[in-house]
């Protein structure tokens, strides 16, 4: 390089090592020698490059233990950020959208709500609407005592079935489930005695322990 340079001065001859040096720092400093040189960025990225392939090939000190550190470390943190921003929103709409189902209809009313809009329904002689609305009472007592699951597509057979399991001692609830379908789907008038079962099994379910609870029984006056 040193010879072509001073070839193109026109002085063909061999410089010294103290010239040649000179030669090239001057030639080295030119513009398009320096825009070609790394950056410090790139010095940077080169570093970090480095060191992950250091890692990933046992190379360095200790830095084959370091890696399953590191992964573990990224994987719980992006599962904790999935959870907090995807997860916990969709568990809130299913929870939601659970309590405010029952057998098909949307209703978000409480149990006591339900069970004051049955007796008011018996009271002014409706009673196949007082039957409905007490099994629909059952069946929210026990969703929000989470001994059974109650979400769309629940049917009153298979309410009675899970809650015959919860509640071992409150018998009728198979019949309970047929009377409901009756009255709410084939057009049945319901009867009195069917009600009074109905208060019945209600009051006992309120206040019963499930079979999967543990603690004191926890028990409501009737209303």
């Amino acid at each position: 390089m040193i010879a072509a340079l001073y070839g193109v001065a026109g002085v063909p001859v061999d410089p010294d090592a103290e010239e040649a040096r000179r030669l090239l720092l001057d030639e080295l400093a030119k513009p398009e020698y320096q825009a070609a040189r790394p950056t410090w960025f790139d010095q940077l990225s080169q570093a970090v490059r480095d060191w992950f392939v250091s890692l990933f090939s046992g190379g360095g000190d200790g830095g084959g233990a370091v890696l399953p550190v590191i992964l573990v470390v990224l994987v719980v943190a992006a599962l904790a950020s999935a959870l907090l921003i995807y997860g916990l929103p969709r568990l809130n709409r299913r929870a939601a959208q659970d309590a405010g189902s029952l057998f098909g209809d949307e209703d978000s009313r409480s149990a006591d709500d339900i069970r004051r809009a049955s007796t008011a329904a018996a009271a002014r002689g409706d009673v196949a609407t007082a039957i409905i609305e007490r099994f629909r009472a059952i069946a929210r007592t026990a969703s929000d005592r989470a001994a059974v699951s109650v979400h769309p597509g629940t049917t009153a057979d298979d309410f009675a079935r899970r809650a015959a399991q919860a509640f071992p001692a409150a018998a009728g609830l198979d019949r309970a489930a047929r009377v409901f379908d009756g009255v709410r789907y084939l057009g049945e008038p319901g009867a009195p005695d069917d009600y009074a079962m109905l208060v019945e099994l209600d009051d006992e379910i309120r206040a019963s322990r499930p079979a999967s609870a543990a603690g004191p029984v926890l028990t409501e006056a009737p209303r």
